[in-house]
């Protein structure tokens, strides 16, 4: 599955969901817990990257649109800062059905935040319990890119700074999931915390 834990990330990633009309994007921004004030702000940046690149984007945060006969509209569904538990069990199995035939995942923020008590999410999502933890103070850090290979990070430099709310998880996904970035934990404070040296952050 694709784990896809930073904004920086996604924007980058943004190309993969297709540049065909039909093509269709969820986004589900539900929250049970902590909300970020950044969720309309990203609403706003699928809305215009849909347009920019000939995709279709819906909004919701009414957890009923995931049924199988709705989700089949869709390439792929953003979970978008998304807090607390959002589906309920009928729901968890229509979006884990529609995901384990081909569906698409992209996981913003704070979508390793929420559903603690689903394990296939935390496993098969996140990769390897790969919850959210903590974070510092929003500061910049130096992002490394892993992978010069796929799509979504072949055209990133090597290393480059970016500032947002680095989130510290339960687990690292390494090697359960395809790392694309990671943080250089000397380069914010206090790096080299929770997730010793190796912090995959996308």
């Amino acid at each position: 599955m694709f784990f896809l834990a930073r904004i920086c990330g996604l924007i980058l990633a943004l190309s993969v969901f297709g540049a065909a009309a039909q093509d269709r994007v969820l986004v589900f921004s539900k929250t049970a817990g902590f909300r970020h004030g950044s969720i309309a702000d990203g609403i706003s940046m699928f809305q215009t990257q849909a347009g920019a690149n000939g995709f279709v984007v819906e909004t919701t945060e009414d957890a009923t649109a995931f049924t199988a006969a709705n989700l089949a509209r869709f390439h792929a569904v953003v979970w978008l800062s998304t807090t607390g538990d959002v589906l309920n069990d009928t729901q968890q199995l229509a979006f884990q059905t529609w995901l384990e035939a081909g569906g698409g995942y992209v996981g913003v923020h704070a979508a390793t935040d929420c559903e603690y008590s689903w394990p296939w999410y935390g496993a098969s999502l996140l990769g390897a319990g790969a919850w959210f933890l903590n974070h510092p103070a929003i500061q910049s850090a130096t992002i490394i890119r892993e992978s010069a290979t796929d799509i979504s990070t072949a055209h990133l430099p090597q290393s480059y700074s970016f500032t947002d709310e680095w989130y510290n998880f339960r687990a690292n996904p390494r090697p359960e999931v395809t790392v694309l970035l990671r943080l250089d934990e000397s380069s914010y404070s206090p790096g080299a915390g929770a997730m010793g040296t190796d912090h995959p952050i996308s």
